[in-house]
């Protein structure tokens, strides 16, 4: 390879090597046209499942807070489905700052909670109940404070730990549930519940290595299919969000009233 093309090819290596694979592998790839290395290959499809969990925590609730400041409606949003999620985020949380982890090592779940925190108010909020979002807030504080303090055993924390992805489950299949019963899906942002499904995807893969067939695993592909599901009502109910979902709202200020 010419001087040239080295150049050329410099941003690009530098970001797989990066992101995706050690040096060894991009000789492997971009040297010797070895495509077929098995080694780099699960090398490479590990930290690329890595990058999709990662979106599927970190970056999946910001479309769908975007999405619901610019529409001003949470109209579509299973409000059980978000205290489920943030349940569970928060025994992750929890299970890191107990074992001493570095914030390094979990700080992106840390800013998941936040952002699963931050939705949870504004369905309140868009319901025309602020006061109760922030007694929501509060108590939540509350919580996570006596879940991350010596109050609470270890084994606790762990076994929540452990089991936090049928909390995953039973939320999407309640915002599932809500979606059939109303006959759209709202405000609920097309790129948040794909990025959620592509993340599920990443965790049966990090699974399947880690544990093999085991039942965590198998619990992880019924999150997966669920999150599935919600994606599939999103592209099925797309033309009847408008309408039914100010019905929907109507109906909801009719309750608060």
């Amino acid at each position: 390879m010419d001087t040239s093309d080295e150049g050329t090819m410099r941003p690009l290596k530098e970001f797989l090597l990066t992101f995706f694979m050690p040096e060894k592998c991009y000789d492997q790839f971009f040297f010797y046209f070895n495509f077929m290395h098995v080694p780099c290959l699960k090398i490479v499809l590990r930290k690329t499942m890595g990058i999709l969990i990662l979106v599927g925590i970190v970056i999946a609730p910001l479309p769908q807070i975007w999405k619901v400041l610019w529409s001003g409606s949470s109209n579509g949003l299973c409000l059980t489905s978000i205290f489920l999620e943030l349940l569970a985020i928060s025994t992750h949380a929890a299970f890191c700052y107990t074992q001493n982890f570095p914030i390094g090592a979990w700080g992106e779940i840390l800013f998941a909670l936040i952002q699963i925190a931050v939705l949870t108010l504004l369905v309140q909020h868009y319901r025309g109940k602020p006061i109760k979002g922030l007694y929501f807030l509060a108590v939540y504080c509350g919580f996570m404070f006596l879940l991350a303090s010596p109050l609470t055993p270890v084994s606790v924390v762990w076994t929540l730990y452990e089991w936090n992805v049928l909390l995953v489950i039973a939320g999407r299949f309640f915002q599932a549930g809500s979606n059939f019963r109303w006959g759209h899906t709202g405000q609920l942002s097309a790129l948040s519940v794909f990025l959620n499904f592509l993340g599920s995807l990443g965790r049966i893969f990090s699974s399947l290595q880690d544990t093999g067939l085991s039942l965590l695993t198998q619990m992880y592909v019924v999150a997966c299919c669920c999150s599935g599901v919600i994606l599939a009502q999103v592209l099925m109910y797309w033309n009847k969000c408008v309408t039914n979902s100010q019905k929907e709202g109507q109906e909801e200020k009719d309750k608060a009233e």
